[in-house]
């Protein structure tokens, strides 16, 4: 359902090119959706075109996006801003991508094509962008205090059991 942002990559590095907008959650990839709690929030977003030092096309990307994700503790939704930035180093041929990421493991690296989808690499990095456990710093509600409570704490158990023993 995203629309798409597509750039001839080559070109926009060779030229210098410079995109910066804003794309709301909810125009975004249902693949997206799957893993927020809402659509709520949207993504601003800077693209620029380079060569780098190596005079190799290169995209250097900027992603800050603000997002609803679900609370692994109390599973309410809670706000996560999500900050993404990096290069991508374009080649056009395989085998020199190839050599040059045996050099260079920290490279990315991709096989420019004819058109390269922005939104796509967008809705990638908010997702690669998530914590694995997104957890409020203290989730304050009642039902979780009260299960916490209720518990016994295991190293008191364990102190009862070693006195009883001795």
């Amino acid at each position: 359902m995203s629309n798409p942002i597509l750039i001839d990559p080559l070109a926009f590095a060779r030229d210098g090119g410079l995109l910066e907008s804003e794309t709301p959650v909810a125009a975004m990839n249902v693949r997206v959706h799957e893993v927020l709690a809402s659509t709520a929030g949207a993504a601003r977003f800077t693209v620029s075109g380079f060569s780098d030092r190596l005079r190799r096309p290169s995209l250097r990307y900027r992603v800050v996006a603000n997002v609803e994700v679900n609370c692994q503790r109390c599973l309410a939704a809670m706000p996560l801003e999500v900050v993404s930035e990096g290069v991508i180093t374009l080649f056009v041929s395989e085998a020199k991508l190839e050599a040059a990421v045996n050099v260079d493991d920290e490279l990315d690296a991709i096989l420019a094509e004819e058109t390269f989808d922005v939104t796509a690499l967008i809705e990638d990095e908010i997702i690669m962008g998530l914590p694995l456990s997104p957890k409020h710093d203290d989730c304050g509600t009642e039902h979780l205090e009260r299960a916490k409570a209720d518990k016994p704490n295991p190293f008191a158990v364990l102190a009862t059991l070693k006195k009883s023993g001795s």
